[in-house]
């Protein structure tokens, strides 16, 4: 019975730690998310701060949990420090941030290139909304998307995929988590069976850009910009939600078919977005000057750093 708990050197088993981690981040988080969302109810906030707050103040609380919660599994379960998590001001992580944001920028210029040449999407500036109103969207959703990015990148991405990638099936981690996180965006607008697919998908993309560098800093360069240049920039809907970028820089338009561009659900639904996906993985896969630090690499294998 105790090996069905415990490996040969004495330690919780990987799918045991992973579940610890789940179910507390559930019950912390679901608790103190309500209660913020209660909170703001009832106070009397500005314009702006009414649109943004009770969006990003839940995806903050996320990241938060998530950060704690994981330094705390990792030094109970795992004996290791807070910088296991990939989540810390290491070496590298501002090469590795800007690699994801450039990178997660072509993967998205590349979707939408398809969707342009294939005539199936039709771009133009926007003229109808005043520059203010386009600031103002440009800023909030840099905000909203960079803490929705986090939370995600914090959730999927750290503790819980980070443990079961230490033993020797680390395919088996990725698939899981990038179906937990498909499975998170089941309940959006207009969903499809392609656009589940494609989210699977980004899972898998984001928990490849993990492996590459083994810090979170690389799939959250590629998450957050991947959905801010979709949204306010190029006026798409992100993942189906259309009230995040009310006046983007650019207006879009789709022609269709929705099996290629995905629809009222937004790039993401479509072939387009598969296409770029795919190209991506393959390219993060090969790019030589991608890769973890020695240190990175020793904690992310549960191996201490000689001297640690």
């Amino acid at each position: 019975m105790q090996r069905v708990f415990l490996d040969q050197n004495g330690r919780l088993r990987s799918g045991w730690r992973a579940a610890a981690f789940l179910i507390s981040f559930l019950l912390i988080a679901s608790g103190l998310i309500f209660t913020s969302v209660v909170a703001l109810s009832q106070m009397d906030l500005g314009e702006t701060a009414t649109g943004l707050l009770p969006i990003s103040i839940p995806f903050v609380i996320s990241t938060v949990i998530a950060l704690l919660l994981g330094w705390v599994c990792l030094r109970l379960f795992e004996g290791l420090p807070f910088k296991a998590l990939g989540a810390a001001f290491t070496n590298g992580w501002a090469r590795n941030l800007a690699a994801g944001v450039l990178l997660g920028g072509v993967a998205f210029g590349s979707a939408a290139l398809i969707g342009v040449m294939s005539r199936g999407l039709e771009l133009h500036a926007n003229t109808l909304s005043t520059p203010r109103a386009i600031i103002s969207t440009l800023w909030t959703t840099f905000l909203i998307f960079l803490v929705g990015a986090a939370s995600e990148e914090t959730l999927f991405r750290g503790y819980l995929m980070q443990t079961l990638a230490r033993g020797p099936i680390k395919w088996f981690a990725i698939a899981l988590t990038a179906s937990l996180f498909a499975l998170a965006h089941n309940a959006n607008p207009d969903i499809s069976g392609l656009s589940i697919f494609n989210t699977l998908l980004a899972g898998v993309w984001f928990g490849i850009a993990y492996l590459k560098t083994r810090d979170l800093w690389f799939p959250f360069g590629l998450h957050f910009m991947w959905n801010w240049l979709q949204g306010p920039i190029f006026g798409i809907n992100v993942s189906g939600i259309s009230t995040f970028s009310p006046d983007p820089v650019l207006r879009a338009t789709d022609h269709g078919p929705a099996w290629l561009t995905g629809g009222a659900y937004g790039l993401e639904g479509g072939i387009a977005c598969t296409i770029a996906i795919l190209i991506s993985i393959g390219l993060i896969h090969f790019l030589p000057i991608l890769k973890p630090t020695p240190e990175m690499l020793d904690l992310s294998e549960a191996r201490l750093p000689s001297g640690s």
